[in-house]
């Protein structure tokens, strides 16, 4: 889980920065993704540095998630409890097949997260 958060905080930060600073090498990895920097780039002084925010959000979680500490795990259930909403809005703007698939695997990271082992791992770690 731990790796997952920190390849969103890179995912995250890249886009921010790309937002933020257009005509970089970068702007080449929105090629993976068209539709969605068209729809963003009409917001890029707000999406910037909200991705950037993002991806700070997302390194402090993986920090604390390696180092077992119980913020660590409630701020990544909080991000992907977040992402989740996300999905779910994606599915009701008429994009099915992206929400449909963003719940499932969000979702399934949230149940992972909230699982007794899990959970129990980190509230053990803060006694």
């Amino acid at each position: 889980m731990g790796i997952f958060l920190l390849f969103g905080a890179v995912t995250a930060s890249i886009a921010g920065t790309t937002l933020t600073l257009p005509g970089t090498p970068l702007d080449r990895t929105w090629s993976l993704n068209p539709r969605a920097y068209k729809e963003l780039v009409p917001f890029a002084k707000v999406a910037g540095p909200g991705f950037l925010l993002l991806g700070c959000a997302l390194a402090l979680a993986a920090f604390g998630w390696f180092r077992r500490r119980l913020w660590g795990w409630r701020l990544a259930v909080v991000l992907i409890a977040t992402q989740v909403t996300g999905d779910l809005f994606n599915l009701f703007r008429g994009h099915a097949l992206e929400g449909i698939v963003g719940i499932t695997v969000a979702g399934g990271l949230l149940f992972y997260l909230c699982g007794k082992r899990v959970r129990g791992a980190f509230a053990a770690a803060t006694r």
